[in-house]
């Protein structure tokens, strides 16, 4: 007798299990559970999307996708970019990268100075702003002074305005 009660409890468990397996992929299929067995209201064909530049929605599986192209790059704004080359001339480049805005220089010396700097400068984004512009500087014994990093990128700045004015023709 004990051993009948203990199988029909196990045939329970089985069951239950079974069942809420099955309810919980029928929650993932986004349809209802009555659906899912032919009953209730029929489920509504989904059309495709009807605009060109409609995204998709994003899923969780997302997450391990590699859904960026290895060929995105991110737009530079020219003026800046060739302002940074202009500006920090005297520095020797040893990175650099138009298509993600980075540029590395060595240590050098400015014209007239007898400090040596280290310039690492990121351009990413396409307008003419100072939220475009990052600057880091750095000299033999640490970081540059925050007065020192903004008149280079005040220098950076006015240089990629100037030119800017002078392509328009002004």
């Amino acid at each position: 007798m004990l051993g009948t009660h203990t199988l029909r409890a196990g045939t329970i468990f089985r069951a239950a299990v079974l069942i809420g397996l099955v309810a919980s992929l029928g929650a993932c299929g986004g349809t209802r559970l009555g659906d899912m067995f032919g009953r209730g209201e029929p489920v509504e064909e989904q059309r495709p999307l009807e605009r060109a530049d409609a995204q998709r929605e994003s899923t969780i599986w997302d997450l391990f996708t590699n859904v960026e192209s290895a060929n995105t790059t991110v737009e530079v704004n020219r003026y800046l970019w060739n302002a940074t080359l202009e500006v920090l001339d005297f520095l020797p480049v040893q990175t650099v990268d138009p298509f993600s805005g980075v540029l590395v220089t060595g240590f050098g010396t400015p014209p007239g100075g007898g400090q040596a700097y280290r310039a690492a400068v990121l351009v990413n984004d396409p307008a003419l702003d100072a939220r475009s512009l990052k600057v880091a500087l750095m000299t033999r014994s640490g970081p540059a002074s925050p007065a020192t990093i903004r008149a280079v990128e005040d220098a950076i700045l006015t240089r990629a305005r100037q030119m800017r004015i002078r392509d328009m023709g002004l």
